[in-house]
């Protein structure tokens, strides 16, 4: 072999030897990056899994109600060290069912849903509530057309007029109106009114509804109502209130047990009392409430035999 050769032959090794090398560089690269990746994938998973989900039955504007939650769900992240994200509900129902589903595994229930969604899932409970939801009632209101004037007692001669309740699953809109119609006039609402007997939906299309003239007389939660008369979207004189129902408890957060499951034990008692401790009123817009206190199942055992009573539960 002459030198030039040898010399060629000499270099080609040193040459595959480095690109072996090289190679060999780029797959642990390679290896490495997909292992990060993955291991993010996997982190992401984790956290998605982690995300406390509430949802809140929608007795408002729904665009509202999540614009109004945004700022209680970072408090709660803040607080609790987790995410939090605010699912809507499209109807009363929707939000049991994403409960009973564990899609979401806190709600904010009115007396009625929060019964029914305690019912589907065992274990779960109710944790909080505003301070005056154990002393809840609702307004009747009526057109100018109904001819009625405001009463302590319950109105007569009402039976011709249109009348409307709100959602089919809310409490002060349907569940405890009928309870009283019934008690007072000895029928079911829609035997008793002759004419018409509608179901708004919400609270705010109740006002609307009655306002216009459509429906002459209607069941309204009376912190709507109020809102509404102090923001100026309602004519007190013409949805005017004409009765006021007795006393009754209402809305509660409701905590689902795959809590204690997701984010340790003790999770739904710190919830609890992180709750209860807010004070900043922007925090609680969307309920509506100045302040949280605690709340019980038992407390709303009244209810649940109401909704017995009508078959509205088994």
């Amino acid at each position: 072999m002459n030198l030039q050769v040898k010399n060629w032959f000499i270099n080609s090794r040193y040459l595959l030897k480095l690109v072996y090398r090289l190679l060999v560089i780029f797959g642990l690269i390679l290896v490495a990056t997909g292992c990060s990746d993955i291991q993010q994938k996997s982190s992401s998973l984790d956290s998605v899994t982690k995300v406390l989900r509430f949802t809140a039955i929608p007795d408002q504007n729904t665009t509202e109600l999540s614009e109004k939650f945004a700022p209680l769900a970072e408090y709660l992240s803040r607080q609790l060290g987790v995410a939090v994200s605010y699912i809507p509900a499209r109807d009363y129902q929707a939000s049991v069912e994403m409960f009973r589903n564990g899609d979401v595994h806190l709600g904010w229930f009115g007396g009625l849903t929060g019964v029914q969604a305690r019912e589907a899932v065992a274990g779960s409970k109710a944790i909080a509530q505003g301070a005056s939801d154990p002393s809840y009632f609702t307004y009747f209101i009526a057109n100018p057309s109904a001819d009625l004037e405001a009463s302590d007692h319950f109105p007569e001669n009402i039976s011709d007029l249109r009348f409307t309740f709100g959602s089919e699953s809310s409490t002060s809109g349907r569940l405890m109106p009928e309870y009283f119609i019934r008690k007072h006039t000895g029928q079911a609402p829609m035997t008793f009114f002759t004419k018409a007997v509608g179901f708004s939906g919400s609270h705010d299309k109740t006002a609307e509804l009655v306002e216009s003239g459509q429906y002459q007389l209607g069941a309204i939660n009376y912190k709507v109502y109020e809102k509404r008369i102090a923001t100026g979207l309602t004519d007190p004189e013409l949805a005017k209130v004409v009765w006021k129902t007795p006393p009754y408890s209402d809305y509660n957060w409701t905590a689902h047990p795959d809590l204690e499951e997701q984010f340790g034990e003790g999770f739904t008692s710190e919830l609890q009392a992180t709750l209860i401790r807010i004070e900043n009123p922007n925090m609680l817009s969307a309920l509506p409430r100045d302040r949280l206190i605690p709340a019980t199942n038992e407390e709303y055992d009244g209810i649940r035999a109401i909704a017995k009573q009508l078959g509205m539960i088994r």
